[in-house]
């Protein structure tokens, strides 16, 4: 049986990899310190043989004897390690975002992905690594394409996220050459759906929880920011085809490209809740992105992928979610 690490495995994107993972037929080994990851994401797949939770701290250097000791008592073949441990979360209202977090974060991504490395290194596996859109900062291309070098600030409130997911690229393509490793990276855009941590501050399930108890919804700046939201299915599905096809040292965009102003976004999310929440405007945060588009004519051109859920179809299940959990 084949075999596969996923870190931050706990958290919302991870624990639908744990999940994509063990329908492949995989036996799956899931890290996450559940600093942010929540346990309950993952507590259906505790009791399967296939699935293996490790709490752990990848920032430590002692992950890699642990993970190795685990591979060789369980005589696992790990065939990739998917790096998604990170916190996230990019509204500085939020109690549990990297803002919280930052050194955490910035270890992560950093000295963690270099631990990793090495473990892909004594495992011989292949090694995907978990970026963002972030990257591109407040982006003076629109829409965002790979070559895009970015437009961060080095030193603002985000950078000890924007910055160590650089680092973390760099990392990955420069250990992946001079060991002659097999790396590539996925840039990720705005994600939503079932599982998302309701603390993290992020816009759709902020919205969602002010639409469903009435409150009033919290726009910052004047809404006419844009996002392009992809839904948490077509989002596995491309990395998934990415983890297996993609050539060594390739970078991917992978979202969706359809743009939405925040206010339209908010206006959606009251109509689809039946809301009587009122809409309230705040100053917008520093070095917040005007616009966040991903260019996908690479993953489309290689591999014929495209997002397949519209915006309207994925809320659905995404406020189900959150009203059945009771936030």
């Amino acid at each position: 049986m084949k075999s596969i690490l996923i870190t931050g495995g706990a958290g919302f994107i991870g624990s639908h990899l744990c999940d994509k993972f063990i329908n492949l037929k995989y036996k799956v080994i899931c890290i996450d310190n559940l600093l942010t990851g929540k346990k309950e994401n993952i507590q259906h797949l505790l009791t399967n043989p296939n699935f293996i939770f490790i709490q752990a701290d990848v920032s430590n250097p002692s992950i890699v004897k642990k993970v190795v000791n685990i591979i060789k008592l369980k005589s696992l073949n790990i065939s990739h390690l998917l790096h998604f441990a990170s916190p996230a979360g990019p509204n500085p209202n939020s109690p549990k975002s990297y803002l919280k977090y930052p050194i955490k974060t910035y270890l992560v991504n950093s000295i963690g992905t270099h631990y990793l490395l090495e473990l892909i290194k004594k495992i011989k596996a292949e090694f995907l690594f978990a970026s963002t859109s972030e990257i591109y900062g407040n982006p003076l291309q629109h829409p965002q394409k790979e070559t895009y070098f970015g437009n961060v600030n080095t030193i603002g409130p985000r950078s000890c996220y924007d910055e160590s997911k650089r680092f973390g690229e760099m990392a990955t393509i420069t250990f992946g050459k001079k060991f002659k490793l097999k790396t590539k990276i996925v840039r990720i855009f705005n994600t939503y759906g079932p599982r998302m941590n309701p603390d993290d501050g992020r816009v759709i399930p902020q919205f969602i929880l002010q639409a469903i108890k009435n409150q009033s919804i919290t726009i910052y700046g004047n809404g006419q920011q844009t996002r392009s939201f992809c839904y948490i299915d077509d989002l596995i599905e491309s990395i998934v085809l990415i983890a297996n096809k993609a050539q060594t040292y390739q970078v991917f965009n992978i979202g969706n490209n359809q743009e939405i102003k925040i206010i339209d976004l908010a206006k959606k999310i009251k109509n689809l809740t039946n809301s009587k929440s009122k809409f309230i405007y705040n100053s917008l945060p520093i070095d917040d992105p005007e616009k966040r588009q991903p260019d996908l004519s690479k993953i489309q051109t290689k591999f014929g992928w495209k997002p397949k859920i519209s915006l309207d179809q994925g809320l659905i299940p995404t406020i189900s979610y959150f009203k059945e959990n009771k936030f």
